[in-house]
């Protein structure tokens, strides 16, 4: 087998490789034996087939085979024999196959860059991050004591107001007839909470209990039900009863409403739960801050073909998102040619991380375990408290699921790695400033 490289343009090879007539006669002659010593045909023993015989009946599709085997091995070794990694599948280009000739095919295809090594040492980041504060964990303690509250009937002869809770009877109606879900019996609502359409609560307010009322609305133009949307609606309600929020005290008994024995034990848990989304939302910036200084260091140019993949990955989340109506101002306001420049931009930015993280990777012999996976699926499982075997079964079982995990999470190893080899100077935020922060502004304020 003869392999020459005919054509090099920027990081597509292309090579032709020529097997010649004897070595592929000899490829065919040698799975030609191996047919004729299985096969069964009637009136001949097995193993006992005249080979001309079965080259009139098998030849032509062992001839295809042979040819698909070589072209798979003329293919493999073009580029291992010049130290290069395909980064795509390779085209094959068939010049000649006749038979008594020699058998000539092109492979070209596109291969990974030379990536320099990367000195982690110099590479100096800020992670950002945040205390929990007593005022953080009070607040916390008010959202769980909202989240169990209890109302008590609020018996007052006075007109309902803003921060009342009423129970109420409705029917909805467009055009004369009721629509679905526009019926509620013994419904609390609390006035002012903006639960309801624009305006249905105001017109409640100043209200008498017993009172029978009929509330004119609009659904706004952007409702979730397009039948309804922009539609004008009536509604007759019943106020039933005036309630009052009933106070839970602080104390030992309001811990023991979330399984703990004292007050000081669920602030203890309260701290712990806040100090994890904190540390949480530190490693998103973290990670994004490592991303951003490891993008200057690629200078090599991705493959065309990886970019090009990348792309209609997000374009097709974009289509989607457009299709559910869930764009960003920005998209919205954007022409779609600017948004395919943007996105190309990100593309190659992702795919060139990708290959620089493979390139650490590769050098510091940072692999997956059994054990990571092992790790991940565990906690994917605890996402769904009840299912946990079912969700531990679904992915140990099934491959495809299982590949969804392992991308991220050798990203993840990877970025850990560089973390923890380069140097990382913190700055700590207030839990706002930590929640707001947005690299992406000063590029934004620039433009």
């Amino acid at each position: 087998m003869k392999i020459t490289e005919t054509n090099k343009k920027g990081l597509t090879h292309t090579f032709q490789v020529v097997v010649p007539a004897k070595e592929f006669e000899a490829e065919v002659k040698k799975r030609l034996q191996d047919v004729a010593s299985k096969v069964k045909l009637p009136g001949f023993r097995p193993g006992k087939v005249p080979m001309n015989v079965v080259e009139q009946k098998y030849g032509q599709a062992i001839k295809s085979e042979a040819a698909e085997a070589l072209v798979q091995k003329g293919s493999r070794q073009a580029f291992e024999e010049n130290k290069l990694k395909a980064a795509n599948t390779p085209k094959v280009d068939i010049a000649a196959f006749e038979d008594g000739k020699d058998f000539e095919f092109t492979v070209e295809a596109e291969v990974l860059p030379e990536i320099k090594p990367v000195d982690l040492k110099k590479i100096e980041v800020q992670k950002l991050t945040a205390e929990v504060t007593e005022k953080e964990i009070d607040e916390a303690l008010k959202r769980l004591a909202q989240s169990r509250r209890e109302t008590e009937v609020l018996n007052e002869d006075r007109p309902t107001q803003k921060g009342d809770i009423i129970v109420i009877d409705f029917v909805g109606s467009v055009d004369g007839k009721e629509f679905k879900g526009g019926k509620g019996k013994d419904y609390y609502l609390e006035l002012g909470s903006n639960t309801f359409i624009p305006g249905f609560e105001d017109q409640l307010t100043g209200k008498k209990i017993g009172e029978k009322t009929i509330v004119n609305v609009a659904f706004p133009n952007n409702y979730h039900v397009k039948e309804l949307a922009g539609k004008q609606a009536q509604f007759e309600v019943d106020i039933k009863e005036l309630r009052k929020v009933k106070n839970l005290e602080m104390n030992d008994d309001f811990a023991k409403l979330f399984g703990k024995d004292t007050l000081d034990a669920l602030k203890e848990l309260v701290k712990d739960e806040l100090a994890k989304e904190y540390a949480n939302v530190s490693h998103i910036h973290l990670k994004r801050a490592i991303l951003d200084a490891l993008a200057p260091l690629c200078d090599f140019e991705a493959p065309q073909s990886m970019v090009n993949m990348e792309f209609d990955a997000i374009w097709k989340q974009y289509e989607a998102a457009k299709a559910r109506g869930e764009l960003d101002e920005d998209e919205k306001n954007a022409k779609e040619e600017d948004l395919k420049k943007e996105y190309t931009s990100i593309a190659e930015r992702r795919v060139k991380l990708g290959l620089l993280l493979a390139e650490i990777a590769n050098l510091n012999k940072i692999v997956l375990t059994k054990e990571d996976l092992t790790k991940a699926i565990m906690a994917e499982a605890r996402r769904y408290p009840g299912q946990e075997q079912k969700v531990f079964d679904f992915y140990s079982k099934n491959e495809r699921a299982l590949d969804t995990l392992r991308a991220p999470l050798f990203e993840e190893k990877v970025i850990d790695f560089v973390a923890d080899n380069i140097k990382i100077n913190e700055k700590q935020l207030t839990v706002a400033e930590l929640y707001a922060y947005d690299p992406d502004a000063k590029t934004k304020k620039n433009n």
